[in-house]
């Protein structure tokens, strides 16, 4: 295995060098620049050495060109500057000449405004007259319909003279008022046309002040765009020639750096910056350190077994092209199964934690102990004479599975999940005498006449009689089909809450009668497919009932009738208790069916009792 050794010698090596090379490569960086300050400052003692002419003489050019460059930056400077007090001055004659034209149109507009309501005051009055000659108008037509009705009237009234004279009279006054409305609406009518014509005079003149304004306003407006384009392009020269003058200073770093060198290598200082030529000498100490430990370390790589290099990276690339292979495999490899036999027809679930955590528990507990010590006894079954196994402190959840023959017969499996390994229960039931060993496929299962169990996961125990653990056991090394997590039954019982106390799912709920006491009505199972219940048993207990039904029809329709009759559907068989303490939230998707409701604590007693079969049936059939 040497070559494993050597090729990670030479990883590390490698690593070693990229990090030298790394730190060279910016003690050059710094060295460069350092030369280059010692050349800047150091030009007039360059002029001493004939062999630095070139440099001197690229020095002046790229001066003398700098020159020219800051001059045009100088002048194009001076031009903005005068540009801008154009503008400035333009911006000054606008404002005025908008204050001169908005007084010149202070005057006529202020005419203009007494024109409009003298109009508006002559439209009222013309308009005031002619409705008062409407009205004149529907007066004597009134009197008129008056004076016939009263004519036609049989057998005519007897003051049908002096009301006929009254409505004469009245209509004799009419067409004097009218002729003078007339009159009134002439000289008003009159009035307002004149009234008109001025208020046009003077929009029209205000019109004509509006326009100059405007024309003003856009030659002023189109003076100040020209001044700011020009302001801009000059400043877009300002910048090109800075970039230009930063070009020709960079240019001038080559003839710098040659100084710089020569200078440090003659070991002078410049008189008004001694210190540069220790910096220099500081970064070549540094750039020379470098290369030498880069040098060493090359020279030690080359020294490296070339065969045992070449079979470690054969061996490195091998087992990553294992992995290529391997990895896709596994992520491919099928999914992990359940631990229950193929033919289960029905789930029972208790999640020991929510029994020692929730409320209702407690309560019963403390107020019925026995009751609840049997009921507790019948929900777990075989668990309970597991030995050396505390539920409330070692145990997560039991699941029961169930499934019935054709002979009616039912056989149940009693799976135990604890919290930590199991090796502790196995080593007691290995001490124990009454327990006898024996192999199922080379997985031992011990038993003794009430009881059998077998380790079947690190901790998961399999636990009740002999043939169902071996069962159990078969299925566990694949002997037997399991019951495939990806199927209907199994799915169904993942989506009701695991965090629920109890979960049960039947996918033959007419066959639950046989596995438990009734707890359900017979025409809610016999229309069910599949039927699944979570329990949470705070307080109050919370139950969720899901229901899959032959089609979407048959789904509305049970659901209508679960609304409009919940007490003929939800109600514990042979009982009159209620499962339902509010009538229950219902959704439907599809054939499915799920329903919300809250549970009376009797209610919830009893059917705990009946799940467990520890309930006496000639009570319940009493109650």
């Amino acid at each position: 295995m040497s070559f494993i050794r050597t090729g990670l010698r030479e990883i590390g090596l490698k690593i070693r060098r990229q990090r030298t090379r790394m730190i060279l490569r910016h003690e050059k960086r710094l060295l460069q620049k350092s030369e280059i300050v010692l050349g800047r400052e150091g030009t007039s003692q360059a002029a001493n050495f004939p062999e630095l002419r070139n440099e001197i003489v690229a020095l002046k050019k790229l001066e003398q060109e700098q020159k020219e460059v800051a001059l045009r930056i100088a002048q194009i400077e001076e031009g903005i500057k005068k540009i801008e007090a154009q503008r400035e001055a333009n911006a000054k004659e606008q404002t005025e000449a908008m204050a001169k034209l908005e007084a010149e149109k202070k005057p006529i507009s202020q005419r203009r405004n007494d024109a409009k309501s003298a109009a508006e005051l002559c439209e009222r009055e013309v308009s005031a007259v002619e409705r008062r000659i409407h009205d004149n108008d529907t007066a004597d037509q009134e009197l008129l319909r008056k004076l016939s009705e009263l004519q036609a009237l049989t057998p005519p009234p007897a003051d049908l003279e002096t009301q006929t004279g009254s409505i004469g009279a009245r209509r004799a006054r009419l067409p004097g008022q009218r002729a003078e409305l007339v009159r009134a609406r002439l000289g008003s009518s009159g009035a307002s046309r004149i009234a008109k014509e001025k208020l046009a005079a003077a929009e029209e003149e205000l019109s004509a002040i509006d326009k100059n304004i405007a024309k003003v306003r856009s030659e002023y407006e189109a003076r100040d765009k020209g001044f700011a384009d020009n302001i801009h392009a000059q400043q877009n020269a300002v910048g090109e020639a800075k970039q230009h003058h930063q070009v020709v200073e960079e240019r001038k770093n080559p003839a710098y750096l040659n100084i710089g060198r020569h200078l440090a290598s003659q070991g002078i200082a410049p008189p008004n910056a001694p210190h540069l030529l220790e910096g220099v000498r500081k970064h070549r100490a540094a750039v020379d350190r470098h290369q030498q430990h880069n040098d060493e370390l090359a020279l030690l790589s080359r020294n490296i077994d070339k065969q045992e290099l070449r079979q470690f990276y054969f061996s490195v690339v091998s087992v990553i092209a294992l992995l290529a292979i391997i990895l896709p495999l596994i992520a491919k490899s099928p999914r992990k199964r359940e631990w229950l036999p193929q033919q289960t027809e029905a789930i029972l679930s208790i999640n020991t934690e929510q029994f020692e955590r929730d409320d209702f528990p407690k309560r019963w507990h403390k107020e019925q102990a026995d009751v609840w010590q049997n009921m507790w006894n019948g929900l777990i079954g075989p668990a309970a004479r597991v030995p050396a196994l505390n539920l409330s402190r070692d145990t997560l959840r039991i699941t029961r599975a169930a499934t019935s023959s054709d002979i009616g017969t039912v056989r149940e499996f009693i799976l135990i999940e604890n919290r930590r390994d199991v090796s502790q229960i196995i080593r007691s039931v290995q001490g124990d005498k009454e327990f006898q060993k024996r192999d199922v496929s080379g997985l031992p299962v011990w038993e003794k006449p009430d009881l059998a169990l077998a380790r079947v996961g690190p901790s998961t125990l399999a636990v009740g009689s002999s043939s169902e653990v071996d069962e159990l056991v078969r299925v566990r090394l694949g002997i037997d089909l399991d019951l495939k997590i990806t199927g209907q039954l199994f799915d169904r019982f993942q989506s009701l809450d695991s965090e629920s106390a109890l979960r049960l799912i039947s996918r033959s709920p007419p066959d639950l009668t046989r596995m438990f006491h009734p707890i359900f009505v017979p025409e809610l199972l016999e229309n069910s497919q599949l039927l699944g219940l979570a329990l949470t048993l705070q307080n109050p207990v919370k139950a969720r009932l899901f229901l899959k039904l032959k089609s979407p029809e048959s789904a509305s329709e049970l659901a209508r009738n679960l609304h409009n009759e919940p007490q003929r559907w939800l109600r514990l068989q042979d009982s009159n208790l209620l499962l339902y303490a509010q009538p229950p939230e219902i959704t439907r998707q599809a054939a499915n069916l799920e329903l919300h409701f809250n549970v009376a604590d009797e209610t919830a007693r009893l059917l705990l009792q009946r799940i467990a079969k520890s309930d006496i049936a000639t009570s319940v059939a009493g109650d």
